[in-house]
Order: C-alpha cells, then sequence, then structure tokens
C-alpha cells in the first residue's frame, strides 16, 4: 500500500424488511463502521452506504396479513431503523430501500446488458404450486427434507446444515410453508442467469483467487475453499431470476407478468442506494463507480457467501461499465450466546433495543464484539461472564481509569496545563511505537490483536502511575515538578490509547478530544502532543461499570428451570475400590492407565479454555516458552511451558489451549508460572513430539471444561 488516499464504497448485508434489527445486523454493522472510522481517520474518501431489502413474496404476505400495501409494511419497519443506528453509533452515510426508482433503472439495465452478452436464457419449468394460496411458491416457502445430506425442515433453495443449493423440486417430501398443504407441480416459463457459461466459470475462478486495489487477496481463504468446492466438477448450477405474479417485486422488462427474484435486485440495492447518496450530496454516481482509484467492499454474513462470490461479481463484471467488481468481499461468522444459537425461548437471545433501554453503553457492545473480531471466518460468542470482565478491567479498570487517576492533579494544581517536557518521556515513546501495529490490523480487521496490544500498553502507563504514586507526590509540596510530569504522561497515554480506541468507542473519543482540548484525533496526530498553551477542561465521567444484576441479568435472564435440570450431570455411580492397573507397554502413549480417581477428585481440577496472547523464548533456558494466557479473568497469566523443542513462539499466538487454571503458582528462575497447560505425548516415544490440547473451534476463553 502507498500513502496515497483512497476512495471507497462500502455496504453491509441489506437487512430483509420484514423485522427489527436482531444482534446479528448490529454486530455486522459495528464490524464495517469500525474500519469505516478507521480508514477516515486514515484521512480516506469513504462512502458508507445500506439500504432495506424490500422485495419478495414473505412481504407481501405479510403485508396481506395486516391489510396495508408492501409499501406501508416496508415504510414501518424502516421507521424503526434510525434509533438502533444512532443507538449504537453507527454511521452510515445514507439508507435507502430496494423498492425505489434508482433500483428499478439499475436492476432493469443490469438484466438488459446479460441478455445481451448472451447470459440470460427462458426454460420451461415445473414449479410448486399452493392450490389453497392460488399462488406459484417462492423458495423460502417450500420447506422439506434436504436432497444432499437428509437434513429435515430445510428451505426450498438451500441447506442451513450442509450449505447446499438446489432446486425447489429437488426436496424430499415438500410442504407449502404457507397452507401446509402439499403442493402440486404446474409449469411456468421462467428466466435464468447462465453462471454455469464457461465465460462465467473461468470469470469466477480468476476473480475470487484474485487481489482487490490495495494488494489483499479479495476472499478469505475459508471462502476461496468454498468457492472453489463450488467451482469445480461442474458444481456452478444456472441461477432462476424470475418468479410469477402476484409478486412484490421489480417486473422485468421484456416479460409481463414476470418479476426479478428478489436476489437479483437486492445486492443491486447497493448500487442504488449509492446512486441516491450521489444525488444527494452532488457526485457524478458513474463518474464514481469508473474512478480508477474507487474500491467497492462488501461486509456479510457467512451464510450469503454464494451469491456474493460467485452470483454478484459474475452479474456486475458481464453487465460491464460503469459497474465494477467487488474488491473485496469480508465474511464473518454468527454470533452465538454461551455457545448456542441465539433463540429466545432457550434464553439465549439478545435484544438490541432492550440492550439501550437497559442503559447498556453502546461501546460496551462495540469493544466486546472488537475485542473478539479478526478476519477470519469465526463465530463471535456471548457470555455474560466474558462481557462483564472485559468491559469492567479493560475498559474501566484499564483505559478510563488512567484518566480518573490523572486528570484532576492537572486541573486542580496546574491550571489544566501539562508539563511540556513530559512529552518527550521514554513510555510515551513506546506508546507512538505501537501506532503502525495496531493501525496495521485496523486495516486487515484483526480487531481482537488491536484491542489486546491497546490494553497492553494500558497496562504500561497503570504500571508507571503505580510505580510514581502521584497520590504521595501530591502531598509534598516541593515535589509538585515530578507531580506534574507524572500526570502529564499519564495524560498524554491516555490521549493516544483514546487515538487508537476511536473507532470502536467514538462517542467517548469526542468526549476526550473537547476535555483534552487536544483537536481531532486521526492516525496523523500520534505525533500531536498535549502542550500548556491549550490546558484541559475538568474531567467528567466517562463510563460507567457494567451491572449485573441491573443490566446482564435483565438481558439475558437465566435458562428455565426445565432446561437446568436437563444440564445436570448424571450422578456418578459409587466408584470401585482403587487399584493401579497392570502395565501395557502397547497402551496409547506406551504407559497404563492410572489409578481410579472419583468425580470427587476430577472436579478439583479447573481445567479451562485459553488463548495464547503472547509467547517467546526463555533467555537461559533451552526447554521453556513463556506464554501470556487470556483465560477470561480480565487479565494475562504468565505460565512457562517445557515445549520449545516443538513449537516456534510465533506459531502459538493467538492459539486456543487448555489449562489447568486453579494450580498453585510455582516460582522458577524465571518468574512465577500460574498454571499448565495440557499436552499429550507418548511415554516411550518421547522423541515424536508433544501435541498441545485444542478446544475445539467456537470455544472462548475463560470456559471450563466439564
Amino acid at each position: 500500500m502507498t500513502n496515497k488516499k483512497r476512495n471507497i464504497f462500502v455496504t453491509t448485508a441489506l437487512p430483509y424488511a420484514n423485522g427489527a434489527f436482531h444482534i446479528g445486523h448490529i454486530m455486522e454493522y459495528i464490524q464495517a463502521d469500525i474500519w469505516v472510522r478507521h480508514e477516515r481517520m486514515c484521512g480516506n474518501t469513504v462512502h458508507f452506504v445500506g439500504a432495506d431489502d424490500a422485495h419478495g413474496a414473505p412481504i407481501m404476505i405479510a403485508a396481506q396479513k395486516k391489510g396495508i400495501t408492501p409499501q406501508q409494511f416496508v415504510a414501518e419497519i424502516a421507521a424503526g431503523r434510525k434509533q438502533y443506528l444512532d443507538g449504537f453509533h453507527i454511521t452510515f452515510d445514507h439508507w435507502h430501500c430496494t423498492d425505489s426508482p434508482e433500483n428499478t433503472e439499475l436492476s432493469q439495465t443490469i438484466y438488459l446488458r446479460l441478455k445481451e452478452a448472451g447470459l440470460i436464457y427462458t426454460k420451461d419449468i415445473e414449479q410448486f404450486y399452493d392450490t389453497a394460496k392460488g399462488m406459484f411458491l417462492a423458495d423460502r416457502f417450500i420447506k422439506g427434507t434436504c436432497p444432499k445430506c437428509g437434513a429435515p425442515d430445510q428451505y426450498g433453495d438451500s441447506c442451513e446444515k450442509c450449505g447446499s443449493v438446489y432446486s425447489p423440486t429437488d426436496l424430499i417430501d415438500p410442504k407449502s410453508a404457507l397452507s401446509g398443504t402439499t403442493p402440486v407441480l404446474k409449469t411456468s416459463t421462467h428466466y435464468f442467469f447462465k453462471l454455469s457459461d464457461p465465460r462465467a466459470v473461468e470469470f469466477l475462478h480468476e476473480w475470487t483467487q484474485g487481489k482487490g486495489a490495495d494488494g489483499a487477496n479479495r476472499v478469505q481463504a475459508e471462502v476461496l475453499a468454498k468457492d472453489q468446492e463450488w467451482l469445480s466438477g461442474g458444481n456452478l448450477a444456472d441461477w432462476d431470476i424470475s418468479r410469477d405474479a402476484p409478486y412484490f417485486g421489480i417486473e422485468i422488462p421484456d416479460a409481463p407478468g414476470k418479476y426479478f427474484y428478489v436476489w437479483l435486485d437486492a445486492p443491486i440495492g447497493y448500487l442504488a442506494s449509492f446512486k441516491a447518496y450521489c444525488a444527494k450530496i452532488g457526485l457524478d454516481f458513474e463518474a464514481e463507480l469508473t474512478r480508477e482509484d474507487t474500491e467497492q467492499i462488501h461486509f456479510i454474513g457467512k451464510d450469503i457467501i454464494y451469491f456474493h462470490t460467485l452470483f454478484w461479481p459474475a452479474m456486475l463484471h458481464f453487465a460491464g461499465k460503469p459497474f465494477r467488481v467487488p474488491d473485496h468481499v469480508n465474511v464473518h461468522g454468527f454470533m452465538t450466546v454461551n455457545g448456542q444459537k441465539m433463540s429466545k425461548s432457550r434464553g439465549t437471545g439478545i435484544s438490541p433495543l432492550e440492550y439501550l433501554k437497559l442503559g447498556m453503553n453502546a461501546e460496551w457492545l462495540r469493544y466486546y464484539l472488537a475485542a473478539k473480531l479478526n478476519s477470519r471466518v469465526e463465530d463471535v460468542d456471548f457470555t455474560k461472564n466474558d462481557f462483564q470482565a472485559r468491559v469492567n478491567s479493560d475498559l474501566i479498570g484499564k483505559y478510563v481509569n488512567i484518566a480518573s487517576r490523572a486528570a484532576g492533579f492537572i486541573f486542580k494544581r496546574f491550571e489544566g496545563k501539562v508539563a511540556d517536557a513530559a512529552m518527550n518521556d521514554p513510555i510515551l515513546a513506546e506508546l507512538r511505537q505501537a501506532a503502525p501495529e495496531i493501525k496495521a490490523a485496523y486495516e486487515t480487521r484483526e480487531y481482537a490483536r488491536a484491542m489486546r496490544r491497546i490494553m497492553e500498553l494500558a497496562d504500561v502507563i497503570n504500571e508507571f502511575v503505580d510505580r510514581e504514586k502521584p497520590w504521595e507526590l501530591a502531598k509534598d509540596a516541593e515535589r509538585a515538578a515530578d507531580l506534574q510530569r507524572v500526570a502529564s504522561i499519564a495524560l498524554e497515554g491516555f490521549r493516544l490509547l483514546t487515538l487508537y480506541l476511536k473507532p470502536v468507542l467514538p462517542a467517548t473519543a469526542e468526549k476526550v478530544e473537547a476535555f483534552l482540548n487536544c483537536g481531532e484525533l486521526t492516525w496523523n496526530s500520534v505525533e500531536n502532543v498535549l502542550s500548556s498553551s491549550r490546558p484541559i477542561s475538568k474531567y467528567e465521567h466517562l463510563m460507567g461499570r457494567v451491572d449485573r444484576e441491573k443490566q446482564l441479568d435483565k438481558l439475558l435472564p437465566e435458562i428455565s428451570a426445565q432446561q437446568t435440570e436437563e444440564a445436570k450431570p448424571v450422578k456418578a455411580a459409587k466408584p470401585a475400590k482403587k487399584q493401579a492397573p497392570a502395565a501395557d507397554p502397547n497402551a496409547p502413549g506406551g504407559e497404563p492407565i492410572a489409578e481410579v480417581c472419583t468425580i470427587e477428585d476430577f472436579i478439583k481440577t479447573d481445567l479451562r479454555v485459553a488463548r495464547i496472547v503472547k509467547c517467546e523464548e526463555v533467555e537461559g533456558s533451552d526447554k521453556l516458552l513463556r506464554l501470556e494466557l487470556d483465560v477470561g479473568e480480565g487479565r494475562l497469566r504468565q505460565v512457562f511451558s517445557g515445549i520449545k523443542a516443538w513449537y516456534k513462539p510465533e506459531d502459538l499466538v493467538d492459539r486456543l489451549v487448555v489449562m489447568i487454571a486453579n494450580l498453585a503458582p510455582r516460582k522458577m528462575r524465571f518468574g512465577v508460572s500460574e498454571g499448565m497447560v495440557l499436552a499429550a505425548s507418548s511415554a516411550l516415544k518421547k522423541d515424536e513430539g508433544v501435541y498441545l490440547v485444542e478446544p475445539f473451534e467456537g470455544a472462548e476463553p475463560g470456559m471450563r471444561l466439564h
């Protein structure tokens, strides 16, 4: 990457306009918003737009049930969007709707371009028809058993369990989701986009493996692997892009009574929203799209990668200018609660609006998600204990605590003026040197890495304050200069931490900019230190702690008594008399099983999932590596492990391991070891290696092994 300023067009997946935002929407918008704010702090131009996905049979039917038009139904949903977006500090430049003149024009134009390119054809197909409702059934109104994996209760177009894409007629034992009756087959002429065309396949092979304008891969490795699976062996199916009347959507221009299937016009809604935004602010839409430096970037969930990494780029490519293919499609996982899929009935559903109504700070959630999000396609798990620990320990105990400890001394004792000479302290140099690393982590969406590094720096400042004890210096009038120096270093450190956290904590950063009188914080202002010529204002409370009883427990009530009973472990049978089994050199691992232990013996050992935050060699030791482990308790633990011969430190960072968390600390020559990580090895074949025990994907630091 050069220092040339970028021109970026950013979108998130369009929410279907049949209901309020759920927490999954908010997670995606926060992830994108953090990245957009970072880019703007870099001085880049970003156009960040969204829209409601308004078309399709579900909305038409929902409107009929309410006795209103589909347009009125969508308008009611749209009217409730602002409270969510404003509430979580999500800064879309424009919010639009796919039921718009812009989307009608663009969808029909792209369709005619694709037809001219020879990629549209018609075919008479047998389609399910609900005789009770008098209409052809959209894929989402047909349910049955997946023809690929046998999973029951799957929709008519794709399987949520195995990810297979198929035709509704492939379903086993199909039923109408509207009437519950068995639909009949009727013939209808449908329009298809020829995704299987050799030209499209060749283009998609190239596009999926290519790079965006910034030189990074267009799609993540996990997404590429799935795309290659679809692209190889003739698995790329042509796409049915039409639906029969009655249907709420955009009419196909040369086919009376036919409408575009919602998945054709929905992604075009990105362009429609951008076009409406350009008109609003006086930009030339086509000129913006065709600029050589424009980048088109989408944030989406892992359930819609087929549409966004195959169907969508192929449509844009063969439609020609001014349309452009995406530079990146950034895919994220789902959000779970306590390791489970969100469900209100199971007590694992989070309402974003309820979160705000309970007085919970939006930036708590923004930080919590940032501390868990990375560039991989991984689910993000929410637990009450982890949320409370991260907010109260990191944001309050480490970050906000610095300002509250130092600002009062400067404001009351020194007329708000910092000591200018203190701005060159080596500790502050250390914080400034971390800026490129943190900036790069934001750029690559490695938010969790950025948050860990920022909190490490917060520890540096807090340790400095603890060491210098400004509260003691304040008692000695002759040490006023020392007091001013210490408090000034702490406040400048706080300014830098705020700069680094600004994409995540925009509202707090705005308050800090005003209270420190330091101007707007951008990536160019790392070297712009606090100055005695710009006195600080009186410190005002920035952020409170999470209240478990009044907030978290009300947001996520405990699971039902029935579920609790189901979750209880089966009572163990009385153990047999202890005896050591006979040694067997052919046993797994080459050593005998240890003597019998009781369940009481076992539960004394607290086994926890831990994430390796930092790993380094131990000077003077041929066997040990020093690990810093996050066990979900709001601090890092130091553990020494004799695995140096089998693992490189750089390969272990960010890996999950299992540790004994309640092992008595052991004082060693190199420091105190606060636990033990678990590994497997053979007693008879030690030269074959040591293997760290790794939890399955989805586990989070702090989870206990049972």
